[in-house]
């Protein structure tokens, strides 16, 4: 008996030790491994390596999901296009974990170029904001490229009860006079769009109105919806707008297909890409 009480504690902590395996921390501990605040790096390498181009070339993607075997096909097939950045329109993950996010950070982590990525409604499931922010930063963030803003925005807003100042228009009025000698055009790049069922469509009005402060507005960009749909979203003549805004619907990883944006003094064009 004297033995028995002896080695029972050791090989129990033998047997825990040899289980590290078995027992995981739990999903959404927000303990991340590997590399924290992406958006900001990134944006800075975008900002100096293009302040000066007369063109610029960025692929858009959206929704990857865990649909992993097409996403990385998808780096794969971006990498092989000439393209400057690439922005991902959200909907990193699916259920918001964070070994999702470090999935799907590693994947993308294999782009020859820089890219961003905004928060989906999927990746605030759990603590899955808090991955986000830790992971790639501010969830409303803006960058300048060839003289033109892209203003990335979070339209999560049924994610927060629609509680919360979503999309957030204090920081849109800010956007669109901030560093205003640095640029003349803007995209505005968002997840979900107006009239989804992740908008807060309470505000729908207010927020085209807001997109007429925006200098040289070309277009605006979004995920979500799992299509490559193209549109105004709202009946601008009614609106008394100053301007027809096209918004840009980025497919999923599942449906194998993405958009490249070619901006150039003149203008810019958008063009479907199938891999």
């Amino acid at each position: 008996m004297r033995y028995r009480n002896l080695y029972s504690p050791l090989l129990s902590i033998v047997l825990l030790a040899s289980c590290d395996d078995v027992f995981q921390t739990h999903p959404y501990d927000v303990h991340i491994k590997g590399e924290h605040n992406l958006n900001t790096k990134n944006m800075a390498r975008i900002e100096e390596a293009f302040t000066d181009n007369d063109t610029l070339r960025i692929a858009f993607i959206s929704d990857t999901h865990l649909w992993h075997s097409d996403a990385r096909d998808e780096v794969a097939d971006v990498n092989h296009m000439n393209v400057d950045f690439v922005v991902h329109c959200g909907d990193l993950t699916d259920t918001g974990t964070t070994k999702e996010f470090e999935w799907s950070r590693d994947i993308l982590n294999g782009l020859r170029m820089p890219y961003v990525a905004l928060i989906g409604n999927h990746d605030f499931l759990g603590t899955g904001d808090q991955t986000y922010s830790v992971m790639y930063g501010k969830m409303d963030f803006s960058f300048i490229a060839a003289r033109v803003k892209f203003v990335c925005l979070n339209t999560n807003a049924t994610e927060y009860d629609y509680m919360a100042a979503v999309p957030n228009f204090d920081f849109m009025e800010e956007e669109t006079t901030r560093d205003s000698a640095r640029f003349d055009r803007t995209v505005i790049v968002m997840h979900a769009p107006p009239y989804s069922d992740q908008f807060n469509n309470n505000v729908c009005k207010a927020f085209r109105r807001y997109l007429d402060f925006f200098p040289g507005l070309m277009c605006c960009v979004y995920g979500h919806c799992h299509g490559d749909d193209v549109g105004s979203l709202y009946d601008d003549d009614l609106r008394q707008s100053v301007r027809t805004v096209v918004f840009w619907g980025i497919d999923c990883a599942e449906h194998r297909n993405y958009r490249i944006m070619t901006i150039t003094p003149d203008g810019y064009e958008m063009e479907q890409i199938r891999y």
